[in-house]
C-alpha cells in the first residue's frame, strides 16, 4: 500500500522521471503470506515494430550503453518512441493481489497533489533544461506538445522555474478516472480509447490492441550468495542479472583489505563492472525472446575464472559505435512495515517522449531508445518485445531475514550504483546512511567515470594503470540509491543526498 501510494505521487511531482505511461519492477517479500516474487511491468514494443525499421539511421550509441542516438531523434522524441505502458498494471495488480486498502484510496493522495500542484524543485528543473550531451533537453520535449507548454510552461514561452508551482488539473482527472475504473479503463476502456487515436493521428506505432494486449509478468527472485548474506534480485530483462554477476566476481577479492576507493579498489570494481557490461551486451534481454545463459552468467566457477583474468592485470574492452554520454532519471521507493513485509521498485519513463494527449496530463515513455536499431542482437527491436533495463530491486537477506532493502534510479548507472552499496554495507561495514553518501564511480565504458569527490591523487594513480578517467562536476553522482537496513529488528533508512528523496517512518 506504501510503496503503491508513494508511485502515484512520484508520477505527479516527478513527472517526467515516471509516470502511469511508464514501466517498472517490483520485488516483494511478505513472510507470513509466504510470498517472495517480482511483479515485472516492463514496457513492450508495439507491434508494429520491426528489427530493420531504423537500420539506416544509426548516428551513434551512448558512451554508456544507454540508447542509440538516430537521424530525426525519431527513437527518443514522439509519438514512435513510445512503448506500450507497464506502470498503471502493475501498481493496481500490486494492490488487488497484495494491498489491504481500496484501490481509489490509493490513488487519492496523488489526485491531492495534482490539483494542489508541487513545488518546482531543483533536481526538477535541471532535468528539464539539462543539455544531455547529444540528447534533446527534456524542456525541449516538453515544448513539443501544446498541453505541456500549458502545465508545465510559464505564459507558454518559458519553462516553469524553481519554486514555481505546477498545477495539473488533467493528470488529476484522469487519475480520478482510473481511481474509479481501475487499469482496466487504461488498457481497455474509454481512456486506452483517447490514447490510440491520439496515436493514429501522430504517426505513431501504438494501437488499441497494444494497449489491450498488456501482461504483466511474475518471477522468482535471482539467487546468489556474498560473504554469507543472500542476495536476491530481478530477473532479464532487468539488471539484477548484471548485479549478481559483478558480486560473484568481486567474491574472489579481499576488498576490504584494498581500502574504499582506493587506486586498487576502483580497478578491480570497475573491470568487474566492464565485464557484466560485455555480457549484458552480447547475452542479456527479454528472455521471451532471446536465450539468456542465467546458469553460466551467475555460476560461480565462471565468475572466479573472470576474476582471474583482473588479477592478472587484464583490461576488458566494452564496444562502443561511439557518442557522448547521456544523463537519465528514474525512481525507485524502498519499504518495510511492522509485519515484517518489504517492498523494493523501481519505476520510470525511461526516457520521457515529449508527448501528452490533449486531456490527459501524464507524459508517454520513449523506451524505444534502447533497442539496439541493428538487426541479430540480444537487444534488437521486435515486436512485443521488452528493452533490457539496468533496474534491479534487491534485497539481501542474513540468514532468512531481511538485512538490506535496495535499489536506485539512474539508467544504467544503476547497477553499478546498487552494487556499490551493498559492498560498502557487507565488505566496509558502513552505516546505510554512509554507504549511500559514499562517492561512487562507474565502468559502462572503457573509461572510469568518477565522483568530484574521489581525490585527484587516487585517480591519478588509476590513470597511471593506463585506466582513463572521466571527472563530473558533481558530488553526488551515477545514480540516486535508496535503502532500508535491518539490524536486529532495528530499522535505518537512508536516502541520496543527490537527489530529492527522503526516508521516513510512520
Amino acid at each position: 500500500d506504501a510503496a503503491i501510494t508513494c508511485a502515484l505521487v512520484q508520477t505527479v511531482v516527478d513527472p517526467q522521471m515516471c509516470g502511469i505511461a511508464g514501466f517498472g519492477c517490483l520485488q516483494l517479500y511478505m513472510p507470513k503470506r509466504n510470498f517472495h516474487g517480482y511483479i515485472d511491468f516492463h514496457t513492450r514494443a508495439p507491434a508494429a515494430a520491426r528489427e530493420n525499421m531504423w537500420t539506416d539511421l544509426i548516428v551513434g550509441e551512448a558512451r554508456d550503453g544507454f540508447g542509440f542516438f538516430l537521424k530525426d531523434r525519431v527513437n527518443e522524441v514522439g509519438y514512435q518512441a513510445i512503448m506500450v505502458p507497464g506502470n498503471l498494471k502493475g501498481y493496481y495488480e500490486a494492490i488487488t493481489e497484495y494491498g489491504s486498502m481500496d484501490w481509489a484510496d490509493i490513488c487519492q493522495p496523488a489526485i491531492d497533489h495534482a490539483e494542489a500542484g508541487f513545488i518546482v524543485r531543483p533536481h526538477v528543473y535541471d532535468f528539464w533544461v539539462n543539455d544531455d550531451k547529444g540528447r534533446m533537453p527534456t524542456g525541449e520535449k516538453i515544448r513539443q506538445s501544446p498541453s505541456g507548454r500549458k502545465i508545465y510552461f510559464n505564459d507558454g514561452d518559458e519553462i516553469a522555474n524553481v519554486g514555481d508551482r505546477i498545477k495539473n488539473p488533467d493528470m488529476a482527472q484522469t487519475l480520478r478516472r482510473i481511481a474509479k475504473g481501475g487499469a482496466d479503463l487504461f488498457y481497455s476502456g474509454e481512456i486506452a480509447e483517447e490514447m490510440a487515436a491520439d496515436m493514429e493521428s501522430h504517426g505513431g506505432l501504438l494501437t488499441m490492441e497494444d494497449f489491450a494486449g498488456y501482461r504483466t509478468h511474475r518471477n522468482e527472485p535471482l539467487w546468489t550468495d556474498y560473504r554469507g548474506m543472500k542476495v536476491a534480485s530481478n530477473n532479464p530483462p532487468g539488471g539484477g542479472v548484471m548485479l549478481l554477476e559483478m558480486l560473484n566476481i568481486l567474491e574472489n577479492f579481499d576488498l576490504a583489505a584494498m581500502g574504499h576507493n582506493s587506486p586498487d579498489y576502483i580497478r578491480t570494481v570497475a573491470e568487474a563492472m566492464k565485464l557484466a557490461t560485455i555480457d549484458k551486451d552480447a547475452r542479456v534481454g527479454d528472455p521471451q525472446f532471446v536465450d539468456v545463459p542465467l546458469d553460466e552468467l551467475l555460476d560461480k566457477t565462471y565468475a572466479a575464472k573472470l576474476a582471474d583474468g583482473i588479477k592478472r592485470g587484464d583490461k576488458a574492452h566494452v564496444e562502443r559505435i561511439g557518442a557522448p554520454e547521456e544523463s537519465k532519471d528514474t525512481t525507485h521507493v524502498c519499504v518495510i512495515d511492522a509485519e515484517g513485509n518489504c517492498a523494493s521498485m523501481t519505476h520510470s519513463l525511461g526516457m520521457p517522449s515529449g508527448v501528452i494527449t490533449d486531456g490527459l496530463g501524464f507524459m508517454y515513455n520513449g523506451c524505444m531508445n534502447v533497442f539496439d536499431p541493428r538487426p541479430g542482437r540480444a537487444a534488437s527491436i521486435a515486436p512485443g518485445k521488452g528493452r533490457f533495463t539496468a533496474m534491479c530491486p534487491t534485497i539481501v537477506f542474513k540468514g532468512d531475514d531481511p538485512h538490506l532493502v535496495i535499489g536506485a534510479p539512474g539508467g544504467t548507472y544503476i547497477t553499478m550504483a546498487v552494487l556499490q552499496g551493498i559492498l560498502n554495507v557487507l565488505d566496509f561495514g558502513m552505516t546505510v546512511t554512509d554507504a549511500i553518501a559514499a562517492p561512487r564511480f562507474t565502468a559502462n565504458s572503457n573509461t572510469i567515470d568518477v565522483s568530484n569527490r574521489i581525490p585527484h591523487f587516487t585517480t591519478n594513480e588509476v590513470e597511471t594503470m593506463g585506466y582513463p578517467i572521466a571527472r563530473s562536476h558533481l558530488s553526488y553522482v551515477f545514480a540516486g540509491v535508496h535503502a532500508i537496513k535491518i539490524d536486529d529488528g532495528v530499522w535505518t533508512g537512508a536516502a541520496d543526498p543527490g537527489r530529492d528523496g527522503m526516508a521516513l517512518q510512520v
